[in-house]
């Protein structure tokens, strides 16, 4: 039997601050104000990269929390990607509804479709899962591809963006990109800081173990899910805005999942920092090496299977262990109370 004695009743768990907590609010001005602030001094090829980025980063850090805390590895989050991106358009188009309004309308669809898909999925484990997701994502494509409502394979056009001038256009653009920052990373954040976060964090790493502890596995599981979906698909609906067409072939591609897969393994999986260091690693890849196609594509398949073997933790994990720096730390320590 266990003996409690040994744990001091005045010892509770609290938060570790971060060694290099300067760096968060550096980080903070450049989403509240650098990037807003963007279509004042910056040219509009800087801003559709800082809107792309910021899009890979939300997807990621959406994949991050799904995979890393929730154990749920999906392979196909480009079904709320597309399903996000034809309901503004749709809302747009259909419903005259302002694009910048619709945005935030249109994480609904992905949140509800969430629910219906997470019963399909949830009884199954491990690689059944991945596939059972990937299946889903095609299903919609071949849907959408079929629907003579959205055009079919066609796609669609973002023609109600024409009303705004171009200065607005970025204004609201680089304005989204740093909401989309905001929520899905600082979200994150402070999920994981929160009481929930040691529920997750129990949970990645034993759900058994967490689950003879009172959590409530299946519950936080379906909850990360809807959770992901709304975020990943509030990124689809950014990107798409800016980009102003769509298409089954486009919205739908596995290309999302491997992106997502790229940064978290490569950056470091269950760890916020591993996320930005990997989002800036694939964004500087695709724009210096993306020119090389099917061999590029190559080169980082085979980057993150190294990384997957040698450096699990990826590069995020080797710079922590040996520099011993942490920024988003959600790290539980004990620390004496007053009881």
């Amino acid at each position: 039997m266990r003996d409690t004695a040994a744990i001091p009743l005045n010892m509770t768990p609290t938060v570790a601050q971060p060694r290099a907590i300067w760096i968060l609010p550096i980080l903070g001005f450049i989403v509240l104000v650098v990037i807003p602030s963007m279509p004042w001094w910056a040219s509009p090829g800087t801003m559709r990269w800082m809107v792309e980025l910021s899009c890979y980063l939300a997807v990621a850090q959406m994949w991050n929390l799904l995979a890393g805390y929730g154990g749920l590895v999906s392979v196909g989050q480009q079904a709320f990607i597309g399903i996000a991106g034809y309901a503004l358009f749709i809302l747009s188009i259909r419903f005259g509804i302002n694009p910048f309004v619709g945005v935030a309308l249109a994480v609904i669809a992905p949140a509800l479709v969430a629910v219906p898909t997470y019963a399909l999925l949830h009884r199954l484990d491990g690689p059944y899962f991945a596939i059972g997701t990937w299946v889903i994502a095609e299903s919609f494509r071949l849907l959408t591809t079929n629907m003579d409502f959205v055009n079919g394979g066609a796609g669609l056009t973002l023609r109600a963006m024409t009303q705004f001038s171009a200065q607005e256009r970025a204004i609201g653009m680089t304005s989204w990109s740093a909401a989309l920052i905001l929520i899905t990373v600082g979200g994150s954040y402070w999920l994981l800081r929160s009481r929930y976060g040691l529920a997750l964090a129990a949970m990645r790493d034993n759900a058994i173990a967490a689950e003879s502890q009172g959590v409530n596995v299946k519950r936080l599981r379906f909850l990360i899910y809807v959770a992901a979906a709304a975020g990943t698909g509030l990124a689809g609906a950014v990107y798409y805005m800016a980009q102003l067409r769509i298409s089954p072939v486009a919205a739908y591609s596995p290309k999302w999942a491997s992106v997502c897969i790229f940064i978290v393994m490569v950056g470091g999986i269950g760890s916020i920092e591993g996320v930005l260091i990997g989002a800036l690693i694939y964004f500087a890849s695709d724009r210096l090496f993306g020119e090389y196609g099917t061999t590029y594509l190559i080169v980082l398949g085979i980057i993150t299977l190294l990384v997957a073997i040698f450096a699990r933790g990826g590069v995020w994990g080797v710079v922590s262990r040996y520099v011993g720096v942490s920024i988003f730390s959600t790290r539980r320590i004990f620390a004496r109370g007053d009881a």
